[in-house]
């Protein structure tokens, strides 16, 4: 499923291809999140052309509750729902009822949960869902682990970890037991879990690695700890996690902890920032980060980003698009989100490439400074 073709010469920073059943994706990659069979505001055919992405991420607890099994199942899957014709990964959902759901209960046996659409119980197991995942036919699928806040004391992440750990046998034997329903493989990655306890971490990888299954996982980060602590958790667990296999690090972030981590030796990424913060009049562009509300960009008829590798950064000016936020008119937080999703697919690209040349830690530390300033 994966191949390493190059690595940094000074940090763990490596490239890679990922295979699915649904195309080649090369890796670093930052996938757009599209949490209900959508990435807000964009057009498949600008993810593709303008964006260039390779893999978007589904949530299940979203598509589980909306539009729900039955119709997915009659659709003959998410793939074809949505008209998606290349690679889909899928959370296991455990992270949204975690955070979107005021009254659950955690067991030995699963997560009971009210959907926070109708308040209706529903419960989620490490079998139903791998079946749910089946249904909706993701190339990469999550099994279900409990996502542990911060901070969280020693005992309450062990409690955690334990459950995690009971839910990774079950969910792995499911897997096991059950064939794809649409005619093509799907992998399944378990999570590593742990809070920012070192030894937790290093039990919750070594259980991950022992799985043998073809990706590895890493949750629980990126929920309020110091970036220092995020980091010094991603070096203790990928010193286990074997390199033959891509590593996802789930729901991270920003430019700079994206760049950071590819220096760790991690693969995959996905996050909301661009498309949340680009609906929001926040935009990263290769000059610095734009709030694009602000006056000072009223009368300024540059494009959004020279530079950039979309066509509608290159496009587009400032001027324009403030206009559009300050009017509430949709195609703003559109060009903005596209704009960001652009730059981020574009920063990880240069990084593979900078990889390939063997001169990526001198780079990232140049790039790092001039993106993350504030215009």
């Amino acid at each position: 499923m994966f191949t390493v073709t190059a690595n940094d010469r000074d940090s763990k920073a490596r490239a890679g291809i990922l295979k699915t059943s649904h195309g080649d994706v090369p890796t670093p990659v930052f996938m757009p999140v599209g949490t209900a069979g959508t990435v807000k505001g964009v057009l498949h055919r600008d993810l593709i052309n303008d964006i260039g992405a390779g893999i978007i991420l589904g949530n299940t607890y979203h598509l589980y509750l909306r539009p729900g099994m039955e119709i997915l199942k009659a659709a003959g899957g998410l793939h074809r729902f949505m008209s998606w014709s290349r690679a889909l990964l899928t959370d296991s959902g455990g992270y949204q009822v975690f955070s979107l759901s005021e009254i659950r209960k955690v067991t030995a046996e699963g997560v009971t949960f009210r959907s926070h659409i109708d308040g209706s119980k529903h419960l989620f197991t490490p079998e139903n869902t791998i079946d749910i995942q089946r249904v909706i036919g993701a190339d990469i699928m999550m099994v279900l682990d409990e996502c542990t806040p911060y901070p969280c004391d020693h005992r309450q992440a062990l409690r955690s970890l334990r459950i995690t750990s009971h839910w990774l046998e079950r969910a792995v034997k499911r897997y096991n037991e059950t064939e794809p329903l649409w005619g093509y493989q799907q992998a399944l990655f378990p999570i590593v879990q742990g809070s920012t306890w070192e030894d937790l971490r290093r039990q919750s990888a070594e259980e991950a690695a022992s799985t043998g299954l073809p990706g590895m996982a890493i949750g629980g980060l990126s929920v309020g700890e110091p970036a220092e602590e995020m980091y010094r958790m991603i070096e203790v667990v990928n010193e286990i996690l074997p390199a033959e296999k891509p590593r996802y690090l789930m729901g991270v972030g920003t430019p700079e902890n994206i760049l950071e981590s590819i220096a760790l030796g991690i693969d995959m990424f996905d996050c909301v920032i661009p498309t949340r913060n680009g609906r929001n009049g926040m935009l990263f562009t290769n000059s610095g980060i734009i709030n694009i509300r602000n006056r000072k960009w009223a009368d300024d008829f540059s494009p959004i980003d020279p530079e950039g590798a979309s066509e509608v950064s290159r496009t587009y000016t400032k001027a324009y698009l403030r206009h559009l936020f300050v009017s509430g008119e949709m195609l703003g937080a559109q060009i903005a989100s596209i704009n960001n999703l652009s730059f981020y697919l574009n920063l990880v690209k240069e990084a593979r490439k900078k990889i390939e040349e063997g001169n990526f830690s001198e780079w990232k530390k140049q790039i790092i400074k001039k993106v993350s300033s504030r215009l």
